[in-house]
């Protein structure tokens, strides 16, 4: 298997699972973008510290955008061989981050 092909060609059936699972990390990753911005808004109002909000959606946000195109080329590639695994860390780190998230928030809430 070669990957110099387009990946659109990787597999034949253009309604699979790769697409639909880049199309639910891109909103993913967009929400966390626009989260972002709506932290910078409240830093007029909370301070400094919710900089690490904004920190903490960006990081998540631009991980998910760096490792798209590998993930779906590994799903294209796994439904060739009839064989696809979970990307189990991308989940767990994208738990992560909206549980930091949330931790934050709330720190940043109760400090003000």
């Amino acid at each position: 298997m070669t990957l110099n092909r387009p990946l659109e060609r990787l597999h034949a059936d253009a309604g699979l699972q790769p697409e639909r699972t880049s199309l639910a990390w891109g909103r993913t990753m967009m929400a966390l973008v626009t989260v972002s911005a709506i932290f910078l808004r409240w830093l007029p109002h909370h301070g400094l510290p919710i900089l690490a909000l904004f920190t903490v959606a960006v990081t998540a946000a631009a991980t998910i955008y760096l490792t798209q195109r590998r993930r779906y080329s590994t799903s294209s590639c796994g439904i060739l061989q009839e064989k696809v695994n979970a990307e189990i860390v991308a989940v767990l780190w994208t738990a992560f981050a909206g549980v930091v998230l949330g931790i934050l928030g709330i720190a940043v809430v109760l400090a003000s």
